[in-house]
Formats: structure tokens, C-alpha cells, sequence
């Protein structure tokens, strides 16, 4: 069965592709996630907001995969911040699992960094209820205010990305931190019918959506897309057949919307 790479973090090594499960309800989730790991998927996004730990847990468990093979991911709600632990021993009941692969902050609570939430991260990871953590939709200055009270860094941090989001200069300044990248929404947020996007796919047999994931994986960023049809959770995963060329990835890095004085603020 075809694996995909994974990217080292500080606890854990978090596969670059995995399935995305925001907005997935019902018996379409347990379904998703039952598919894609009989697919060959092994890393699993999900989170306290979405409403949907047990299912995934239900479908991780139908899947028959060992849980040590699949990388899971859940995501504390801002509104938690002070609850951090009972949130996260909820979440692992939901889920059936004794721990997560990573747990992230969802959103800066009340916009704000919040180190003291932070703290209670490194306590529970240093417990053993999650191998990794981070945040996700944290500034760097924010960032910079949690590494500033605690000394450490989150292992990544998840925001929206797409060839549109491109960015060099972020990438850079999480990469001076040590703190990896994971994108989201990679396909509500991309031109799908950009003619960079559809000759470069035209080149290798592949659709655009397929060349926007191998994109991300050529940059070394965390991609999650969502789905809960069989059909496009198989095509998400068909993108270890091609490469893109140095020179097809800066032609869609190229199509970035982010401007000189955006990078700079």
C-alpha cells in the first residue's frame, strides 16, 4: 500500500497528508474515516468544536488499523481555556483512545495568546495524553508571547493555506521557531480552474486538486483536505505518483494573493 512522508515534530511524526473532518456529521463521518483508513490514510484531523470525536473514534475503531498506526489529532475550543484537562479526558473518552497524537489550541482564547493555557499543554503532554502539541491560528507574535512565558515552542501550527496563502516570509518565521506548518480549507481557499493549476495537472495526469496537496507536500506543510465521499478521499490520497518540478512549484507559488505589505504586518 502506498505511505505518504511525514514530517518530524518535537513528540511525534505526523504524516503530511491526512483527512480533514470539519463539518462531517453523522454516519457520513464514521464512514470518512473508516474509508480512509482502509484507503491507506493514517493521520486524522478532528476537534472538540466540530461535535464529532466519537464518530471518529467509532470509525477508527471499525477500521480494524491498530490505533499506534494512526496519528490523531483534537483541538481544544477557546471557550475551554481553564478546562483544559477535563476538556482533553473528554475528548479521549469520545474518541476511545488512551491519547492523542497532538493536540492543538483551536483559536487564541479571546484573541489573545494565553500562556496559561499554554502551561497546562505542557503539563498534560508531559502526563502522556498527547504525544505533541500546538496551536492553531496563532500569530507569530503570539507565538513569540508563548514561547516568552514557558520556553517552548508549539511543535506546529495550523492556519489556513493554499497556493493563495503563499507566503515565504511566514513559512520563514515559523521555521526560525521550529514550529511546522499545517494548512486547512486547501481547495475553498484556491482557483481551481487557474490555467497554472490546470496545465500543471494536464502534465502529470492529475487534477488540480491533487497538484494544490502535492504542492503542500513539496513544501513540507501539513495538508487536511476534507471529505466524506469514498471516490474523493481515494483521489486526495493518489499524489505520491508525480512530483512537481522546482519550477512548477514557484509557478504556483506565484499565484499567492498575499502582498509585500501583508508579509510585512
Amino acid at each position: 500500500m502506498t505511505s505518504l512522508p511525514t514530517l518530524a515534530l518535537r513528540g511525534a511524526d505526523i504524516p503530511l497528508l491526512g483527512l480533514g473532518t470539519w463539518q462531517s456529521e453523522g454516519d457520513d463521518a464514521r464512514r470518512a474515516v473508516r474509508d480512509a483508513l482502509a484507503l491507506g490514510y493514517r493521520h486524522v484531523d478532528t476537534a472538540t468544536g466540530y461535535g464529532n470525536e466519537s464518530l471518529v473514534g467509532q470509525g477508527l475503531a471499525d477500521s480494524g488499523i491498530p490505533r499506534q498506526d494512526v496519528f490523531l489529532t483534537t483541538k481544544l475550543p477557546p471557550d475551554a481555556a481553564g478546562r483544559e484537562r477535563e476538556t482533553l479526558e473528554r475528548s479521549l473518552a469520545d474518541l476511545g483512545v488512551d491519547q492523542v497524537d497532538l493536540w492543538l489550541v483551536h483559536w487564541p482564547p479571546a484573541g489573545a495568546a494565553t500562556p496559561s493555557t499554554w502551561e497546562q499543554f505542557i503539563q498534560l503532554r508531559d502526563e502522556g495524553l498527547t504525544r505533541a502539541i500546538g496551536v492553531s491560528n496563532y500569530s507569530i507574535a503570539q507565538i513569540d508571547e508563548l514561547v516568552a512565558a514557558t520556553g517552548e515552542a508549539p511543535a506546529i501550527n495550523q492556519i489556513p493555506w493554499s497556493p493563495g496563502d503563499h507566503d515565504p516570509d511566514l513559512v520563514a518565521a515559523h521555521q526560525e521557531r521550529g514550529v511546522a506548518l499545517e494548512g486547512y480549507s486547501p481547495f475553498k481557499r484556491t482557483d481551481l480552474e487557474d490555467p497554472v493549476l490546470v496545465e500543471i495537472a494536464a502534465a502529470h495526469d492529475a487534477t488540480p486538486r491533487q497538484v494544490v496537496l502535492r504542492w503542500h507536500i513539496e513544501h513540507q506543510v501539513v495538508v487536511i483536505p476534507k471529505s466524506t465521499h469514498r471516490d474523493r478521499i481515494a483521489a486526495n490520497f493518489e499524489i505520491t505518483g508525480f512530483a512537481l518540478t522546482p519550477d512548477e512549484v514557484a509557478r504556483i507559488d506565484s499565484l499567492t494573493r498575499v502582498t509585500d505589505a501583508e508579509a510585512r504586518s
